[in-house]
């Protein structure tokens, strides 16, 4: 008879635990961002992008491990520009932001003077100055005062876990409304801005109003307004100008897509036991690790994510029709390859296929009117002669 105490039952293996022999086992979870999340709600259904990110794994280092570094990001000139143009936004005690918020979102109310409140957000650690944010909140909100909150910083819970975000500025209004304030250095010219750039800011600012959200739910008077403002320069000078800014759609797509990371337990269990994203590993197993997870690649993800080089060669490669873009992929329905697509327009596709029998048709169109076109006679075209000099 052993000696030894009976063994104890393996215990099951937490989503915490699996997620962080995901990451590897003395690497720290990377915080998630607004900017994260906005890009998560810009391709939804990324299961890789979605699985890493609630994994907390850091994409530009495994991206670097893969050999597919990313190559995107401001420059030095771009973000000094940019602090630049915020400081003089929301100078002298933020009069011309509070100014700007008065006339485009509220102009009813009594315009904000020299004693608007601008409140000390200053404490330890990001806990601390979330707390001291919720706190400011309260006070704003119960003073009924033009409040201006610069850089707070907002707690969301994402994946079980929290992620802490820090708009550019929140104010509040005197009855007691809540408005997101996005500062961007990209012009205004003639009162229009780049409509991507726009809707990037647009979903970065639907995280904001999703976190501010879940304070102003325990607060009696308060509210958040689903219509942020974006400050800009005005065309080519360095005056500010704003435009409102409606976010509800953006906010519904970001709420589902958060909703859909509290599920990442599920992309999470489909893996094989053992798989890892430790960037110490091989670029060979971490390929292989990639590989494992679903990814829905678009052109636009080369703006977004950091594995989006490595996704666009693996696309390529396996010749899937998604390299050229969402809307092409969408139009092609079953069709998920080019050279399905190609052989579709040759006529080699299913007959009962709708999508094969639209591009051999368009196919056959082409093909007529380059003959049309190669049969008809050229006009004449008198030569010139050279310049006698």
């Amino acid at each position: 008879m052993s000696s030894y105490p009976p063994r104890s039952p393996a215990q099951p293996t937490t989503l915490r635990q699996r997620l962080a022999g995901l990451r590897g086992p003395d690497v720290q979870p990377r915080p998630l961002d607004a900017r994260a999340l906005a890009a998560l709600a810009a391709n939804p259904g990324c299961g890789r992008r979605a699985l890493l990110d609630g994994a907390g794994v850091d994409k530009n280092a495994l991206a670097t491990a893969l050999g597919s570094p990313a190559a995107f990001g401001q420059s030095q000139f771009a973000i000094v520009r940019g602090n630049s143009f915020e400081a003089k936004v929301k100078g002298d005690g933020g009069a011309e932001l509070l100014r700007l918020v008065h006339a485009h979102l509220d102009p009813a109310a009594e315009p904000p003077g020299t004693g608007a409140l601008v409140p000390d957000l200053t404490a330890a650690g990001p806990e601390g100055r979330a707390a001291r944010t919720a706190l400011a909140l309260r006070e704003a909100t119960a003073a009924k005062e033009w409040t201006l909150l610069d850089h707070p910083m907002l707690a969301l819970e994402v994946a079980g876990s929290p992620a802490y975000l820090e708009p550019d500025a929140v104010v509040v209004h005197p009855d007691g409304r809540w408005t997101v304030v996005e500062i961007k250095s990209f012009p205004m010219i003639d009162a229009a801005a780049d409509a991507a750039k726009v809707g990037a800011a647009a979903r970065q600012a639907a995280v904001y109003v999703l976190a501010l959200e879940r304070t102003a739910g325990k607060l009696a008077g308060a509210e958040v307004g689903h219509t942020v403002l974006l400050v800009c320069p005005k065309d080519f000078s360095n005056l500010p100008t704003a435009a409102p800014v409606d976010i509800r759609r953006e906010r519904s797509v970001t709420r589902r897509q958060l909703d859909r990371l509290t599920r990442v337990e599920e992309l999470a269990a489909a893996l094989p036991e053992g798989l890892s994203f430790d960037p110490e590993r091989t670029a060979e197993e971490l390929a292989e690790a990639v590989s494992a997870v679903d990814a829905a690649y678009a052109p636009e993800c080369l703006a977004a994510c950091e594995l989006a080089f490595h996704c666009r060669e693996r696309a390529r490669a396996a010749d899937e029709v998604t390299a050229l873009g969402r809307s092409v992929r969408g139009e092609l329905g079953s069709l998920t390859t080019v050279e399905e697509a190609l052989a579709a327009a040759a006529g080699g596709g299913c007959a009962e296929d709708p999508t094969a029998a639209a591009l051999h048709r368009a196919a056959r169109l082409r093909a007529e009117a380059l003959e049309t076109a190669a049969a008809r006679p050229r006009p004449h075209v008198p030569e010139i002669p050279a310049c006698p000099c």
